[in-house]
């Protein structure tokens, strides 16, 4: 899942593949060279490990706040953290009220409420408490 802070957005890579390995490390772009191509194979992979947040944010720095935004919410996994996190809101949401239900007074007492009848049903019993308070 990801973090609010976290982006992850599908973009072009850096370099296209007809491109040497080599061509940005220094190395004999594959052509020879045995033990130097592999030195030079570490040293590209330690350098590139760097090189994708890196090109992601030169990428995204002409783009604005708005697009950045939009990009990353069209992500897979941004979509599935979103529906996960409002699955809970509502499965909380739906146990406050069915808390509040189980304090009101009805007849018959398990008689099946709606949200706004539980809401009204609230307002009219705690008038009706606060007016018995005051007798």
């Amino acid at each position: 899942m990801l973090n609010s802070d976290q982006t992850e957005i599908d973009l072009p890579p850096a370099h296209s593949e007809s491109e040497s390995v080599f061509s940005d490390c220094g190395g004999s772009g594959g052509r020879g060279g045995g033990a130097e191509e592999s030195v030079a194979i570490g040293l590209c992979s330690q350098s590139r490990a760097a090189e994708p947040g890196e090109a992601v944010k030169k990428d995204l720095q002409h783009l604005s706040r708005e697009e950045r935004r939009r990009r990353r919410r069209a992500t897979a996994k941004y979509r599935t953290a979103h529906a996960t996190r409002e699955r809970i809101r509502v499965e909380a949401f739906n146990m406050a009220f069915a808390e509040l239900r189980k304090l009101l007074p009805t007849l018959p007492p398990d008689k099946k409420l709606s949200k706004i009848e539980i809401l009204r049903l609230a307002i009219c019993y705690i008038s009706y408490l606060n007016h018995v308070l005051d007798v």
